[in-house]
């Protein structure tokens, strides 16, 4: 284990704050967001980093972490076949755009990293549109590396939710938080607050962003606090596998 994963790993040892009540659940906690949403498919390395980063980003709504780009049907963390970890974003048009996507994309993962399958770089796009910006940032991002890009551009198809337990997964290692969400199986995947504070936990967004947010967000004082001093702790530590 990396240095850096150990020192995250420590967050799953959190406890519940002593003043946080037992059994109860906050009632106006933000999960839904009924807009309307387009869909963004990426891989690069890790599904848990990108989950937490674009968790964060303004304008995404839900994320999901899974499995795509091969033929074997139903694959799963242990059986994966042709296919590899990806990503797949809701996110709102009208506030961020899908090359402002693809620019978090290339910046946070190594395009030129020769890696097994599973962990291999790829843009899925949706539609004309996506394919020619993800080709031309492609060749923008070529000229700024010595190396040829192994990131491959492919059509998206059927997109394979991953296991419960990867959903989210920085979130679940807080489990006091995730029951005063009553945040479990489908909810992670398609709550609005989970894919936020999926981020936040480990100081992604930044302790600015999540002050401006935190009055919609339907956190109570506590968890409130408790997701503040996390933040806090955390901005500026970057990405994590």
């Amino acid at each position: 284990m990396l240095q850096s994963q150990a020192f995250f790993s420590r967050v799953s040892q959190c406890h519940r704050p002593l003043d946080a009540i037992e059994h109860v659940s906050l009632k106006k906690a933000l999960h839904h967001v009924d807009i309307p949403t387009k869909k963004a498919t990426f891989a690069m390395a890790c599904f848990w980093a990108p989950d937490a980063l674009f968790g964060t980003t303004i304008g995404v709504i839900r994320t999901r972490v899974g499995y795509s780009g091969g033929t074997k049907v139903n694959p799963t963390y242990r059986d994966l076949g042709d296919h590899t970890e990806a990503i797949e974003i809701d996110y709102d048009p009208k506030v961020i755009d899908y090359e402002n996507l693809l620019d978090l994309f290339w910046a946070n993962h190594d395009p030129t990293a020769k890696a097994k399958l599973q962990y291999t770089s790829f843009i899925f796009y949706h539609d004309d549109e996506q394919k020619a910006i993800a080709e031309k940032t492609l060749k923008e991002q070529q000229k700024l590396y010595n190396k040829p890009l192994v990131t491959a551009i492919r059509p998206a198809t059927k997109f394979y939710d991953a296991e419960d337990y990867h959903q989210k997964y920085r979130l679940q290692q807080h489990p006091w938080l995730c029951e005063l969400l009553n945040c479990k199986g489908d909810l992670l995947k398609n709550s609005y607050i989970a894919a936020r504070l999926n981020g936040y936990v480990i100081g992604c967004g930044g302790v600015s962003q999540f002050e401006t947010e935190l009055p919609i967000l339907g956190l109570d004082e506590t968890a409130g606090e408790y997701v503040r001093k996390l933040v806090t702790k955390f901005e500026g530590q970057g990405l994590v596998c």
